[in-house]
């Protein structure tokens, strides 16, 4: 692993050339040029038909119209099998190319499929962010006798029993790829640990003995040392292990043409290796690489001290944000709306907070199902994309709906959410003023921006009873007419000449006023 003090001064130079702010990464560049939206096309229940990637090429024009500037695609590499959504991750470098566990396109299409959708993506004026699993393999191609104890799964540091011989999958030597790309073959002396020993039929968490075998830290102190996830879990203090997965995402970056990382499961990764991770790949790539990483936890404590372990250089998902989203819209309207943003990211580092309503894990039938109502979403997408802060992501499933058995289902939203994202792309920018300041009605405004003709915007929400707001825009929007863009109230509101309106709002709803 290469250090700071090691580093040629040519890399240092080109480090600092490419380290920018890591909220949405044209946002301030390009000033009121377009707001910076991402969106996160997938959700969990997408068909195994192989034509996700045709039908992520197909949307490109589309997207790029509402006002999406980049895309987090799924994990685009083989899994455990062929309907594997991506996070059972064998090959990292079989993107839908080699005839492995049974196929050889993904559940998503095949390599070219991928690069093709890339490029027209791109040709479009909308980024691309991979997604990267490195926490865990699954699918090993055999297995290997491994020197291991039990440890209690509330409390990873205790062990529950003596140290013996278990038949684990530990073994990656990728017979349909062999050597191409990459000659790296995974061992069991590579991992930590796992959770099944094949020679007993027995689900445990086993933690591996061996030379300087112990689990990884600085990791999430949650069940003492939150190292082990699942499957096979990589042992990032093994330089071997370490170097490889280095290499992988620099191979990944170009092979694809990726402009940016989401990082799975990062709060059971060593957080420094991370860090200097994302400075490699940046390095090596010569791009900046716009990253945000994946820590899913309703505790700001916990994420802002991984923030500081990776030294600020990448962002960070929102979870406390939706899960305060998703707490007011199962309280019946009781939500005191004032504390939206108590405890968030957003609060706390507004520009590295990645803002969002939904995603795959949070909706239902999934292992961190949290879902916001959909009566609420609305009002939670204005919050994200009509604010100042934040680098908000939009939810495939909340725009298209998601599959799956009847109680899995999310309701389509597209008509809903698209005269947010107009908002955004049209008129939310300048400065803002906020009305966070009653327990059912909360509201800001933003001045819009001399560059962005007829910018400006005043947004309501409410999850109460409806009502009003005095609100200001600015005295230079003073005269207009603004209407409400969403279409939820037909009023036309006349900026009087102090820049004030009299903005209107209906019960559970959200209005969203510009100038007409």
């Amino acid at each position: 692993m290469r250090t700071k003090s090691s580093r040629t001064w040519f890399s240092l130079l080109l480090a600092l050339l490419i380290f920018v702010p890591t909220v949405a990464p044209n946002h301030k560049a390009e000033a009121a040029a377009q707001n910076g939206t991402m969106m996160q096309y997938f959700e969990w229940y997408v068909p195994n038909d192989g034509q996700h990637w045709n039908r992520l090429r197909n949307d490109a024009a589309y997207l790029k119209s509402i006002g999406v500037s980049a895309v987090w695609t799924p994990p685009a590499y083989k899994g455990t099998s062929q309907n594997d959504v991506g996070y059972g991750a064998y090959d990292l470098y079989d993107l839908g190319e080699f005839n492995q566990k049974g196929t050889i396109r993904t559940k998503y299409g095949t390599k070219a499929e991928l690069k093709s959708a890339v490029s027209t993506l791109k040709s479009n004026g909308i980024q691309v962010y991979g997604d990267v699993v490195m926490n865990h393999k699954g699918g090993a191609d055999y297995t290997e006798n491994v020197t291991a104890v039990e440890v209690n799964p509330s409390n990873r540091n205790q062990e529950t029993s003596d140290e013996y011989t278990i038949q684990a999958w530990t073994g990656f030597n990728f017979p349909g790829r062999g050597t191409t790309h990459s000659p790296f073959k995974w061992q069991w002396y590579h991992f930590d640990g796992t959770d099944w020993d094949q020679s007993r039929n027995a689900s445990r968490i086993f933690k591996f003995r061996g030379t300087e075998k112990a689990w990884d830290w600085e990791v999430s102190s949650e069940n003492g040392n939150y190292d082990y996830l699942m499957y096979a879990d990589l042992d990032f203090d093994h330089p071997d292990v370490g170097n490889e997965m280095k290499n992988w995402g620099v191979w990944y970056a170009n092979e694809v043409g990726l402009d940016g990382f989401r990082l799975d499961a990062v709060k059971h990764i060593k957080h420094s290796y991370l860090g200097d991770w994302v400075n490699h790949v940046r390095t090596k790539t010569g791009k900046e690489m716009f990253t945000v990483a994946e820590y899913w936890q309703n505790d700001v404590n916990a994420i802002n001290n991984y923030l500081a372990k990776v030294n600020y250089n990448h962002s960070v998902f929102d979870a406390p944000l939706h899960y305060n989203f998703h707490y007011a819209s199962q309280s019946g309207g009781n939500y005191d709306m004032r504390n939206l943003l108590n405890g968030t990211v957003v609060a706390a580092h507004p520009t590295k907070a990645v803002t969002l309503v939904e995603n795959h894990d949070s909706q239902p039938g999934q292992s961190l199902e949290s879902v916001v109502q959909p009566w609420f979403k609305p009002l939670a997408y204005a919050f994200i994309l009509t604010r100042a802060e934040g680098y908000p992501s939009i939810f495939y499933g909340d725009m298209y709906g998601t599959k799956g058995n009847s109680s899995y289902e999310i309701p389509a939203l597209k008509t809903k959410i698209e005269p947010l994202l107009k908002a955004r792309k049209d008129y939310a920018y300048g400065t803002q003023h906020n009305y966070m300041d009653h327990w059912d009605v909360i509201g800001w405004t933003r001045e819009g921006d001399s560059t962005k003709e007829k910018s400006g915007l005043a947004t309501l929400v409410t999850d109460g009873a409806g009502g009003s707001k005095w609100m200001y825009v600015g005295k230079q929007n003073a005269g207009e007419v603004w209407y409400d863009i969403t279409g939820n109230r037909t009023d036309k509101i006349t900026i009087n000449t102090d820049g004030w309106g009299n903005f209107q709002v209906n019960g559970g709803s959200v209005s969203v006023y510009v100038q007409q």
